[in-house]
């Protein structure tokens, strides 16, 4: 069974001690790939350099919109030729953040439609944080048009999800789903057509119901595909292969 976590942090300090091990526990599990976004500008050279220390680790470069301080005005141009020079598997993670107070909205919308332009001319994907602020998302996806992407950690209803499946975008969900009061998003992973969907687990955040309060790793991404399949009924070397499948079509691995 083949797995690939759509979404890690591999690059984030917690893994700095152990991150080799956190890799040869990940593939072990049969996670044989992951995708790595970043979050600011400052951070790109290093998680660059994370993702050449194995192979399967393949990096996305954005700006998150919960690091908002850390981006500078030039962010944009120096991310386009980024992109232009390494070519990575998408843009993000980028968004909206609307759960935060006293994060500047405006700015954030700014850097957001900027990023996703970028994806739209250079014909990459895009990776979105959405919280709580799904409607102003798809609003932006609409506006730029011509994209294509996964709405990470998704946490909107299922006529939000429909949207986004009709805009083209893919459905991330991991740790989160798996707890006993997600009732909303167990509906949607029940009902949801598989080829939009996208696992993840957004490690070392947002770990799952089996090891809460724990740092989060890779590894735990079969816990997610077996949660899958037990909330589907279906065989979960099925929901390993569709959604695996669903990531090596939308990152071009």
């Amino acid at each position: 069974m083949m797995l690939i976590d759509s979404h890690c942090h591999l690059d984030a300090p917690a893994f700095d001690d152990d991150r080799a091990a956190v890799i040869a526990r990940a593939r072990a599990a049969g996670v044989q790939a992951q995708i790595v976004p970043a979050v600011s500008a400052s951070r790109w050279p290093a998680l660059r350099q994370v993702c050449a220390q194995a192979p399967g680790l393949h990096p996305a470069y954005g700006l998150h919109p919960m690091f908002l301080s850390d981006h500078r005005p030039g962010d944009l141009d120096l991310l386009a030729a980024w992109v232009e020079r390494e070519r990575p598997c998408a843009i993000g993670e980028c968004g909206l953040d609307f759960f935060v107070e006293g994060l500047d909205r405006e700015a954030q919308q700014r850097f957001f439609l900027g990023q996703l332009a970028l994806a739209r001319d250079t014909g990459l994907p895009v990776i979105v944080h959405a919280r709580r602020a799904v409607d102003a998302v798809i609003a932006a996806i609409r506006s730029i048009g011509g994209l294509r992407g996964v709405v990470h950690s998704f946490s909107g209803s299922p006529q939000q999800a429909e949207q986004l499946y009709r805009a083209g975008f893919l459905i991330g969900l991991g740790g989160p789903m798996t707890h006993p009061r997600a009732q909303r998003l167990q509906r949607l992973v029940r009902e949801m057509p598989l080829e939009c969907l996208l696992l993840e687990t957004d490690a070392p955040d947002q770990p799952d119901a089996g090891i809460p309060g724990q740092r989060n790793e890779p590894a735990r991404l079969a816990t997610i595909a077996a949660h899958v399949a037990t909330l589907r009924a279906e065989p979960v070397e099925h929901v390993a292969a569709v959604t695996t499948a669903n990531a090596r079509a939308l990152f071009g691995l």
